[in-house]
């Protein structure tokens, strides 16, 4: 592999961990900073358990490159994650500290080519990747800290918007003939303005004929109706209730909500009609294509303020969106402040030599302030 052969420290500094809150089957996340660059990035490695004894790359693998490939055929979506960087690496261990590392960028065609010969080597397949905030994941958001049943959700109005910013994702990866299908939570990353998606390992180009492209992409938009979009208007699982981590493997993944064709929301009674009409056709796979998805979200959205090619809404329910929306930015900023504050708080409770007065009022600040978050209105 000659000379773009380096020492792994030499181009990364390999830091934390970043996936334990939900850990997926194919790979490990790191939080790492190029040394280079000085830019964050996730250094998302292949689990050495899929290294094969005979040498011959696994599908896991496999799922390397096609994640690479990907991410470069939707790198023009702004919902998708960014790649900077692919190679291997040398390093045994599931964290990957010293080694060799084989950096090739951005470039797909290398990376396939060197497969074989470096998973003969041993050498794992990693990709370096844009880091986006852990308190933007929308699994670790609305996932309950407690035992009581609670569950959280978005407001309606970032609802609409989330599902508009993903099925115009789907849309771009629809015309390529790429289906994501690997739909939850977990991969999902929201500030209440814009989508990002992560996790194109288990997505695929469909090859073959007309009618198993159409079932395809009929399937996708379930799996987006059921995976995501009915736990972000509910705070729940539509197979089980609560939320939980979904299983990663690409047999996993295809059948993960096969079985899903219609969608309890006795659970949220309050959610628009025209919201649940929409989901249940996804679920029961009456929508066929990403164009009637839109369709049936504008129709939504002008029930809710928004003005779309087919209906301009009334000039008080533009008000009172415009209103929802500002409020909604004072509550995620008001929010914030107060996961600021309690990083202040806990810096100080640490502090070596304070008694136990001031070590008390500490620790009573940040139980409400952990009471409010809690309870907050946003996940």
């Amino acid at each position: 592999m000659g000379l773009s052969e380096i020492a792994l420290s030499d181009l990364y500094h390999i830091d934390n961990y970043i996936d334990t809150y939900a850990l997926g089957h194919y790979a490990r996340v790191l939080e790492a900073e190029n040394c280079q660059t000085g830019q964050a990035v996730a250094f998302k490695v292949m689990r050495p358990e899929h290294l094969s004894d005979d040498g011959t790359p696994q599908w896991e693998a496999q799922a390397f490159i096609n994640e690479a490939d990907l991410l470069v055929r939707l790198a023009h979506n702004p919902a998708t994650v960014r790649l900077y960087d692919c190679g291997y690496i040398s390093a045994s261990g599931e964290r990957p500290d010293g080694g060799q590392l084989l950096s090739l960028g951005t470039n797909i065609a290398t990376f396939h080519e060197n497969l074989y010969p470096c998973i003969a080597r041993r050498w794992r397949p990693y990709l370096a990747l844009e880091l986006l905030p852990r308190f933007h994941n929308l699994f670790y958001l609305m996932k309950p800290n407690s035992a009581d049943g609670v569950h959280r959700r978005l407001p309606t109005e970032e609802g609409i918007d989330l599902a508009m910013q993903f099925a115009g994702f789907l849309r771009d990866a629809h015309e390529q003939r790429i289906v994501y299908l690997d739909h939850k939570l977990e991969h999902v990353y929201w500030d209440g303005i814009t989508l990002r998606v992560i996790d194109l390992n288990s997505s695929k180009v469909i090859e073959t004929g007309t009618h198993t492209l159409d079932q395809s992409l009929t399937q996708d938009i379930h799996n987006l109706c059921v995976g995501i979009l009915y736990p972000i208007f509910t705070g729940l699982s539509p197979q089980n209730g609560r939320l939980t981590p979904q299983p990663a493997s690409q047999t996993e993944v295809e059948q993960r909500y096969a079985d899903v064709t219609d969608l309890d929301f006795g659970v949220e009674p309050s959610l628009s009609p025209s919201i649940q009409e929409v989901l249940q056709q996804g679920a029961r796979r009456e929508i066929l294509n990403v164009r009637a998805l839109i369709t049936g979200l504008e129709r939504v959205g002008g029930r809710h303020g928004w003005d779309t090619p087919q209906l301009h809404t009334m000039p008080s329910l533009r008000q009172a969106r415009d209103q929802m929306r500002a409020g909604l930015t004072q509550l995620r900023s008001g929010q914030e402040a107060l996961r600021q504050a309690r990083e202040t708080l806990l810096e100080a409770v640490i502090l070596d030599d304070i008694n136990e007065d001031m070590e008390a009022e500490l620790r009573r600040l940040l139980s409400k302030i952990n009471d409010a978050l809690n309870q907050r209105v946003i996940p």
